[in-house]
């Protein structure tokens, strides 16, 4: 630990950090979902744009090992929060501009792969800064803070566009189109407000952050080091059917993601459940993300009981078998806000408790050996791939499909999911008896 890191505690530091990196990634990957159907951007155009926005975050461990030779850790932080604050001001200002939207995703795409980079700089200072035993002491702050940023972007943020939209603009919370851009002006002058008053705060309290023991002095070096984790990557025994998880294992939330959210959106009329933006904020960005913690505690316990092995097709179930109650809604269209509560509820619970199947797989299974922390990225860069193209292409096919149809297609969907957890390899033995611990963040990106 430097010295630097021993005069601030990390109470000052580490919560704030995970609450302005999980307020960017939903911004760019969840909440901009919500905003584009606002906008009267269609279906397929909406999950598309949104999905592709999760490119950078897949992408991060190619460049991750450069950020590590130039400047301290500290210093890209700082820096991505100031880029990241004029960026979304300046997302603000454009939407004025009569044909804003070309410019808008020009804005939001270099967003994406400056907040990846916040995300690596952070967790560079976050290993470096603190001793195994701090870490560990810290990690439940990490992942509280992580999650209170997701319910801060889903909850409030989408609830105050709605708010004013409604109440202070006077238009119709139910109609979309152009109108809704001075909410959303609003929203994101607020948001960039934050990642400078953020940058100014990590600027007095965050420590500089060390370099790590086998950080590559040069490009060459970086690039020797990455493919040298590459080669030994895909020498793994049963590499490729670990390689098949990582994509399948959570396929079907990625086809049901981002319509899931279009759906509640949607009107009646076009089979959804017109639900307004604090609606919406209040079931899903509060409601279900309470579930989702609380399933993936459960999962963890589950799995320190049983032991992934026998613990990973029932798993697969709860990330699967739940998808069920999307296509119960869009079937019966329940004008009831308490029963559209409960059926995402018990979607967000099941799923939280089999996500964590997929993170302890990635960490017991596919990450051991030389490049544990490389491989581990590799692992879930697979998911966020299989994310991105789903989402990519959900949109479309719910508008092909209509939501009661595209729905029982994404229960169709859980077919390779429980294919693949049937023949996962477990080459790596562990004791059944120790507890395991898997970071709520990790669980529910």
């Amino acid at each position: 630990m430097t010295s630097t890191a021993k005069t601030k505690h990390p109470l000052l530091w580490v919560p704030s950090s995970y609450f302005t990196m999980a307020l960017t990634y939903n911004m760019l990957t969840a909440a901009a979902v919500v905003m584009f159907s606002n906008l009267g951007m269609d279906n397929a155009r909406a999950a598309a744009y949104a999905s592709a926005l999760g490119l950078a975050y897949t992408v991060k461990p190619l460049f991750a090992a450069f950020l590590e030779m130039y400047k301290t850790k500290k210093f890209f932080v700082l820096a991505s929060q100031i880029i990241l604050g004029v960026g979304f001001i300046g997302v603000s200002l454009v939407m004025s501009l009569p044909s804003y939207i070309s410019i808008m995703l020009v804005f939001f795409w270099v967003l994406s792969f400056v907040g990846s980079a916040q995300d690596i700089t952070s967790d560079g200072v976050y290993v470096t800064s603190l001793d195994a035993k701090q870490q560990a002491l810290f990690c439940g702050w990490q992942s509280l803070s992580w999650n209170l940023g997701k319910l801060a972007m889903m909850s409030v943020m989408v609830v105050l566009s709605g708010l004013l939209h409604q109440h202070i603009f006077n238009h119709d919370p139910h109609v979309s189109g152009p109108e809704w851009s001075k909410s959303w002006q609003i929203v994101f002058a607020l948001m960039g407000a934050i990642m400078l008053a953020m940058a100014a705060w990590h600027w007095k309290v965050m420590p500089e952050g060390a370099r790590a023991e086998n950080t590559p002095k040069t490009p060459a070096e970086a690039i020797s080091t990455l493919m040298d984790a590459f080669v030994t990557f895909f020498q793994k025994r049963g590499i490729w059917i670990m390689i098949g998880f990582a994509l399948l294992f959570r396929v079907s939330f990625g086809f049901l993601n981002a319509p899931s959210m279009l759906f509640m959106k949607d009107a009646v009329a076009n089979g959804g459940l017109s639900l307004t933006n604090q609606q919406f904020g209040i079931i899903y960005g509060t409601f279900g993300l309470i579930a989702l913690l609380i399933g993936s505690l459960v999962g963890g316990a589950y799995v320190a009981r049983r032991g992934l092995e026998k613990a990973l097709f029932p798993l697969c179930f709860c990330v699967n078998i739940p998808n069920v109650t999307f296509l119960l809604l869009a079937i019966y269209q329940p004008e009831s806000h308490a029963v559209v509560t409960a059926g995402v509820v018990v979607e967000q619970f099941f799923f939280g408790i089999g996500s964590v199947g997929f993170m302890i797989y990635l960490m017991q299974q596919l990450a051991p050996g030389k490049y544990a922390t490389t491989h581990y990225a590799f692992g879930t860069a697979l998911m966020g791939l299989c994310m991105m193209l789903t989402g990519m292409v959900s949109g479309a096919l719910q508008q092909i499909m209509g939501y009661v149809g595209y729905f029982v297609f994404v229960m169709a969907a859980t077919i390779p999911s429980f294919l693949i957890c049937w023949f996962a390899p477990f080459y790596v033995k562990h004791n059944t008896d120790e507890e395991t611990e898997v970071s709520a963040e990790a669980a529910t990106e």
